[in-house]
């Protein structure tokens, strides 16, 4: 007995949650497909998207377009199960050789005398049993739309297994980091540079065009690892990593700076690629350090005015001991 074939079909309809640009741009990545051609499956209308399958494969075709944000649905694919083999309980009820003085038609069912064409459809038996048989042993896969067709549904593989989580990138412009590591990346980097900045300011003593093209390495350095962090944690908001540049605006950039540290970033893959992994316990004590220097700052904004004071203080009463001495 044949086992039973199904198919994933696709009515336009969202997972709950889920954004319709997100999904659509999933759709297009996993199919590998041009958002014009995933636009058209987005009409309301049932689409076919994968069909002949087995029942685990469907199971995975669901759970990955599911994952995008697609509400697809499996169902049994009748038209595939279909056969010109005759069955067991077919043969039995089969009539006898030459006792066949009427027939069935094999399109619509039809009873009538043995004949060349049948009276109620009007099909040319021979040629229609000839064209079955034809794509009953053709692949499923050689039959389908033309590629021009704008309606024609994706025909890529997407039973792939996603990665739960994304690549860290460091130094790159791709990827996702979230809030904790934004915060824990940023203050590893201000580490590294306290150290190069106070060796550049020493080589200012001995040569100052040294100390000066040092410091200014280092400054480039920072610049371009703030710029990598920076689109990163933006992709992981869903937004474009050009919106960066909206720090350099007065008064704009202070705010934007803010939003991204407070906005979380989106549930699950988007158009960036997955979410990152889980912070682990070196970032999350970087994140909280970076925290305690607005801490630190204001406590030395307090504290050397008044250390500053006292060294006049000091120098004064020292100068006005030794005028009296004299």
């Amino acid at each position: 007995m044949n086992q039973p074939s199904y198919k994933i079909v696709f009515n336009g309809e969202l997972m709950p949650d889920a954004a319709l640009d997100t999904v659509k741009e999933n759709l297009a990545r996993l199919f590998k497909s041009d958002i014009a051609r995933i636009n058209a499956l987005f009409t309301g209308a049932a689409v076919t998207l994968k069909k002949d399958l087995a029942e685990h494969e469907a199971d995975q075709y669901l759970e990955a377009l599911q994952k995008a944000g697609a509400r697809v649905r499996k169902e049994l694919d009748l038209a595939a199960s279909l056969t010109l083999v005759p069955t067991d309980e077919h043969a039995d009820s089969a009539p006898a050789e030459g006792s066949a003085a009427s027939m069935s038609c094999p399109k619509c069912g039809h009873e009538q005398p043995k004949a060349e064409s049948c009276v109620a459809c009007g099909i040319i038996i021979e040629k229609y049993l000839a064209r079955q048989a034809q794509q009953a042993a053709t692949p499923v896969a050689a039959v389908a739309q033309p590629a021009a067709s704008p309606y024609a549904p994706p025909r890529a593989d997407v039973a792939e297994k996603l990665p739960e989580f994304g690549e860290l990138k460091v130094l790159s412009v791709s990827g996702r980091i979230g809030r904790v590591r934004y915060l824990g990346w940023s203050m590893a980097m201000m580490l590294c540079a306290l150290p190069i900045f106070g060796i550049g300011a020493g080589l200012t003593v001995a040569s100052e065009t040294l100390g000066m093209i040092l410091i200014a390495i280092a400054m480039l350095a920072m610049a371009a690892f703030s710029v990598c962090i920076g689109v990163q944690r933006l992709h992981d908001m869903g937004w474009s990593g050009w919106l960066w540049l909206l720090n350099f605006v007065p008064v704009v950039g202070g705010v934007f700076s803010l939003l991204m540290l407070i906005i979380p970033g989106t549930q699950g893959a988007n158009r960036y690629g997955p979410p990152p992994p889980p912070n682990s316990t070196s970032v999350k004590v970087m994140a909280w350090l970076i925290l305690l220097v607005p801490v630190i700052g204001i406590l030395a904004a307090i504290a050397l005015p008044q250390y500053q004071s006292y060294v006049e203080r000091a120098a004064q009463s020292e100068y006005s001991s030794d005028s009296e001495a004299r």
